[in-house]
């Protein structure tokens, strides 16, 4: 029998469901919000947390559908994940923050600091989403299987059925092998295909080809807005990276205002578990740097 060794997260209530988080640091500190992708959860981040927490109240939430929040019985469309990542910020309080964000938490990161310009102190963000006009934009590696992933009926066999983007993605998407304890944990949300539904959801809404619509759209626009902002940003890049190269990174960020690159001596798409010390401290050292203390205090009502 596989046992868990995560610890049980406080929940707070969103919506018609739950959302658990992980928090550390002075609670009267100025907020970083972490947000993950997919299929990982807060966990990812725990390496992390620890190295912030001396300078901020970090928060990390799982995000609904993942981690240990709820299931509700939604499409977990990227609009629904907008809608109960509002609904969290709502509920604890948080009006502003400091974010740092992977894969699909970009692309929650990037829209909402395009819907919410004032919310944004600082973003801090790596793997990240963006509209690819192309498959041939897409990891050359990875199109074969991400398209499997978009064909009906094929994709609902290997996510639903055979949990495709727990047991294959993210240990192949990782340099280091994850341990036996920490695949438990990120096993642990997914143990039935009704509840794997999450992590289906999401390659289904990679904006390609202007497919989703509706997705692509929201995230074209996110982007305009992000090269068009003046907050400060931190991008790191792992070597050689999945959906982001470090070519590609070092001409992004020459697009934006204000863009700090941290390339990385390796990585591939889960960055936080190949990468933790070098992401945790260099994330310390640009808040400081951005004289974090100084900045506005909120009352944060999580505890």
């Amino acid at each position: 029998m596989t046992i868990h060794s995560d610890i049980a997260l406080p929940h707070i209530n969103v919506l018609n469901s739950t959302m658990a988080y992980r928090e550390a640091g002075d609670s009267e500190a100025p907020v970083v919000l972490f947000l993950h992708g997919n299929p990982t959860s807060s966990y990812i981040w725990r390496k992390i947390l620890p190295m912030v927490a001396p300078v901020a109240h970090c928060i990390a939430p799982d995000l609904i559908g993942f981690g240990q929040s709820g299931k509700p019985d939604i499409e977990y469309r990227f609009s629904d994940h907008v809608q109960y990542l509002d609904g969290f910020l709502e509920q604890a309080g948080i009006t502003s923050a400091f974010v740092v964000a992977q894969d699909w938490g970009s692309g929650l990161a990037f829209d909402l600091a395009a819907r919410r310009p004032d919310f944004i102190r600082g973003l801090a963000f790596m793997e990240f989403i963006r509209p690819m006009p192309t498959w041939n934009d897409f990891h050359p590696d990875q199109i074969e299987t991400f398209q499997k992933f978009r064909t009906p009926s094929v994709g609902e066999e290997m996510i639903l059925e055979g949990n495709a983007f727990v047991e294959e993605v993210l240990p192949a998407a990782t340099v280091r092998k994850l341990t036996e304890e920490e695949m438990s944990v990120y096993r642990a949300p997914f143990p039935t295909p009704k509840s794997r539904r999450p992590t289906w959801r999401f390659p289904n809404e990679l904006p390609i080809e202007g497919k989703p619509a509706d997705v692509y759209s929201i995230i074209e626009k996110a982007h305009d807005a992000l090269a068009e902002s003046s907050y400060p940003k931190l991008l790191f890049v792992g070597n050689p990276g999945a959906l982001i190269s470090p070519a590609f990174a070092e001409s992004f960020a020459k697009r934006l205002k204000n863009c700090r690159v941290v390339q990385l001596s390796s990585g591939l798409h889960y960055l936080q578990e190949d990468h933790p010390d070098v992401i945790g401290s260099n994330i310390k050292e640009w808040l400081i740097d951005l004289s974090i203390d100084s900045s506005p205090k909120q009352k944060v009502r999580l505890s």
